[in-house]
């Protein structure tokens, strides 16, 4: 009779490891087969089988068993112990385990020439886990809360549990007492070998959260009687009671926030027709945090800022409701250019909040219509904004295509102009946040008095201007549209009354190169309303005094660095 390779489909997964015996009908390991797996088909080609009752035996592992000490021993006979683990593993496993014994029978048939020949009835052959699996959960009475873990862990106090499994499908062998801490920050759901009859898991969950001030909650929960079995899921559900559930302060954490995907202004690939309409996009630079209730009664603030700044605190006052301000929202930290909103706890529940003084008030749910008068201001714990706060004498800028094109790949130049891009426009929000900035330094004071006899007016050098004049004129609230400017006409700068432009390189070296602060200050003369005949254009005060003291007083100007935009290397830039 020809000996032919005869095939079992088993259940399709992907097993990093297979093992696999034959077993006739009493149990005993068919010896001198010949087989091979193939993981592509998940088929098991066998050959020697004569005709009879077997067992086909499989074994399957996903993952990496020997991190967990696993065993794999030899069977010759389906009551010997085929896959063992440590007697004192004292943590979950890291790998799945799967086994089945699937019956099959060999039978003598007569083929086409009339010869005897064997075929093998085929099935497929299923898997299943023999580990169990635990999974922890947790909900809480408040985002804000939630928001604030600092850790989150399962303590493992009682338990015991198998070690091993035999060729038949019986488990064999006995853990000691399991005690195992979990981090569930890291992961949530762990495999474990089945517990021995009459033992379940028994534990606590820990959970610590920090509040706004530092401070931290420690709460603890008791689990009991969790059953682990195999092949299936055991729930391990903390509802966390918590202090703070009653709390309406919104507290965002550096994760939360980003958990929020909450948008930013002045990016690339912002429309044109946003961030060229004043209506939309435009600041003072005394003012380049926007706190406002939004029309639908979301929380909205809005940062024109290359930087990011650190520990805001928003606090509110509803005049018909509570005279003082109390805390409404914490940002551990409020990004580069944010743009956020965020429906408030005031329209979804009663809340305790704590005011100005340290008194804890209780309010009602409001409608979004008694948030209208609603006043906001912002604190920060951070020397960004401290320097921010020393802008008294803001600017309104404002940013202008001036028919220039920006998805052109030249710019879609018109005149001496082209269209700016988001590119430019967040460099516009450095220099003028930094220009406003520089005129109250004192060190900026002193350079001009000590210079006064250098300065003149559009009279040319006779035409004296006080250091008073400049500062005031320099200390005027004033608004510009700003733009781009298109160098093909052999123009580098463009400004008067609310006009202001530069080309692209002087945007992007204003920190660091004289001559681009040298165009910045010439045009910013021009603003001023000085002529090519003063000492504003081409003379020392844009030339000499206010482009050098910019540049060396860069690391002490609120955006001192370059490195926050690197417009330099971004490549929607022309």
């Amino acid at each position: 009779m020809e000996e032919k390779s005869r095939s079992l489909s088993v259940q399709k997964t992907d097993y990093d490891r297979v093992e696999w015996y034959v077993t006739d009908d009493e149990g005993k390991v068919v010896e001198n087969l010949k087989g091979m797996y193939e993981p592509a088909s998940a088929e098991l080609h066998l050959e020697g089988l004569k005709k009879g009752e077997y067992n086909l035996l499989l074994l399957g592992i996903r993952g990496q068993g020997e991190e967990d000490g696993a065993v794999i021993h030899r069977l010759r006979d389906e009551t010997d112990e085929w896959i063992t683990f440590p007697s004192d593993l004292r943590r979950p496993l890291s790998a799945e385990y799967f086994y089945s014994r699937t019956p099959f029978s060999v039978n003598a048939v007569k083929g086409p020439a009339g010869e005897e020949e064997t075929v093998a009835f085929s099935q497929n052959v299923m898997l299943r886990r023999i580990v169990g699996r635990v999974d922890f959960s947790l909900s809480f009475n408040n985002v804000y809360v939630r928001n604030a873990v600092v850790s989150q862990k399962a303590r493992l106090e009682e338990g015991r549990f198998y070690t091993g499994l035999s060729g038949n499908g019986n488990y064999v062998g006995e853990t000691g007492r399991f005690a195992q801490e979990l981090d569930l920050s890291s992961a949530t759901s762990y495999l474990f070998l089945p517990a021995v009859s009459g033992s379940s898991l028994r534990g606590e969950v820990e959970v610590c959260t920090r509040g706004y001030r530092g401070d931290q909650v420690r709460r603890v929960f008791v689990f009991d009687s969790v059953s682990v079995s195999a092949n299936r899921i055991g729930q391990i559900h903390t509802s966390v009671d918590h202090p703070d559930d009653s709390q309406g302060l919104m507290y965002f954490t550096e994760e939360a926030y980003r958990e929020g995907d909450y948008q930013r202004i002045l990016q690339d690939g912002e429309p044109k027709e946003v961030y060229a309409d004043s209506r939309q996009r435009s600041f003072n630079t005394s003012r380049p945090l926007q706190a406002n209730v939004a029309e639908d009664g979301r929380l909205h603030l809005r940062f024109y800022s290359p930087r990011e700044l650190r520990k805001v605190l928003v606090k509110a006052r509803i005049p018909s409701a509570e005279n003082e301000f109390f805390n409404l929202a914490y940002f551990e930290s409020l990004p580069a250019f944010a743009d956020f909103y965020q429906e408030m706890p005031l329209l979804l529940r009663e809340g305790v909040y704590q005011t100005e003084s340290g008194r804890y008030i209780t309010l009602s749910r409001f409608e979004k219509e008694e948030l209208r008068n609603m006043e906001l201001k912002i604190e920060a714990d951070d020397a960004y904004w401290d320097k921010l706060q020393k802008i008294k004498h803001g600017w309104n800028v404002s940013f202008n295509l001036y028919g220039g094109d920006p998805d052109k790949a030249d710019g879609g130049p018109a005149g001496n102009w082209m269209g700016i891009r988001p590119v430019h426009c967040r460099e516009a929000v450095a220099l003028f946040i930094n220009f406003t900035y520089m005129i109250d330094m004192p060190e900026h004071e002193e350079i001009l008095r000590a210079n006064e006899d250098r300065l003149y007016g559009n009279g040319g050098v006779g035409d004296k201007v006080t250091a008073d004049v400049v500062l005031k004129q320099m200390r005027q609230e004033r608004s510009l549209s700003v733009g781009l400017v298109y160098t093909g006409n052999n123009v580098y700068g463009l400004g008067g009354g609310s006009v202001f432009g530069a080309w692209q390189g002087g945007w992007f070296n204003h920190y660091t190169d004289t001559y681009a602060c040298e165009v910045m200050f010439h045009e910013l003369g021009h603003v001023m309303g000085y002529s090519h005949s003063s000492a504003f254009t081409y003379g020392p005060w844009a030339q000499e005094l206010m482009n050098r003291f910019y540049v060396t007083h860069i690391h002490e100007m609120p955006v001192d660095s370059p490195d926050y935009l690197n417009s330099k290397n971004n490549p929607n830039k022309y």
